[in-house]
């Protein structure tokens, strides 16, 4: 067994766990940027491409954070991720006193304080960092990336953040990342009922739908919805970059937190509402314009 880097110094490698459709272009960006990659994923397929571009295949979650100096970790949902980190040789097994770990998902604000404190205990520093950006983003590696956690630990970890992303900015605390990120979400969610709503009415008032979003994008109603997903739609291009089930997990995380507030956030539970009526009619692994597909004539 690999003895645990724990260097505090500069960051030369870095791990990754979780190789979807986010995952795999940013750990290649990170080859491209220089760093010594470890990989990992739960079905070894898609790291083949990576270990023949040069990274290195981890056994385990354990094994990638005993090799490395930071552990990014892309993952589906709050169970995943602590069960990465937590779980028979997870990274907290592997991880180095002064190591990291940069959870890039989009999970539960308060279980992200939990795992934060979790790590401190074993001497490892923790920053939520989830993006915003799809899979487009992840392959250009111009993601915007919204960090919580101590701040000393986001400078370190900023040659990191500058392979994957152009816009980064520490918002605060742990768990303050994936607050930021809840409400990048429900903004992107209810532009997305806009969009699939509006192309929907114009279909039904009879007008040429590619027409009215060539003159509705340039104006005050334009969104990067309309811009990038719009079009897709048009040429019924429904493949993910970021899916339903995934979009619904996040409406419900914002939801959550939403619970014992002051103001009541009704659009919020429409979208959610929608969302949940799409995955459940069985859109959930289509992207997220695949919500277009419940405004489809009966």
């Amino acid at each position: 067994m690999s003895t645990p880097v724990t260097s505090g110094g500069p960051i030369e490698r870095v791990g990754v766990v979780g190789l979807g459709i986010m995952g795999r272009p940013m750990a290649a960006n990170l080859l491209k940027a220089g760093f010594r990659v470890t990989v990992f994923n739960r079905s070894p397929g898609p790291a083949e491409g990576l270990v023949a571009a040069g990274a290195e295949a981890g056994a385990s979650p354990a094994d990638v954070a005993r090799r490395a100096q930071a552990v990014i970790t892309m993952l589906p949902d709050t169970p995943d991720v602590e069960a990465v980190l937590f779980g028979p040789e997870g990274v907290a097994e592997g991880a180095g006193r002064g190591a990291v770990v940069i959870d890039m998902s989009t999970i539960s604000p308060s279980a992200t304080e939990r795992f934060a404190a979790r790590l401190a205990e074993r001497g490892v520093a923790m920053l939520d960092a989830p993006v915003s950006g799809g899979d487009q983003g992840a392959i250009a590696g111009t993601l915007a990336i919204m960090v919580g956690g101590d701040e000393a630990t986001f400078t370190r970890c900023r040659p990191i953040f500058g392979a994957l992303g152009k816009n980064v900015v520490h918002m605060g605390g742990h768990g303050n990342g994936q607050r930021t990120k809840l409400v990048n979400n429900l903004v992107g969610a209810l532009h997305v009922v806009a969009m699939s709503e509006g192309l929907a009415f114009a279909r039904e008032l009879g007008l040429d739908p590619a027409r009215v979003l060539d003159v509705v994008s340039s104006g005050a109603a334009g969104s990067w919805m309309l811009t990038h997903l719009a079009p897709r739609v048009l040429r019924e291009d429904l493949a993910p970059g970021f899916m339903i089930r995934l979009q619904r997990k996040d409406l419900r995380l914002a939801s959550e937190a939403m619970s014992g507030l002051a103001v009541e956030f009704p659009a919020a539970q429409l979208a959610l509402d929608l969302f949940t009526r799409a995955e459940t009619s069985g859109l959930g692994a289509l992207g997220t314009q695949g919500l277009i597909r419940l405004y489809a004539k009966a």
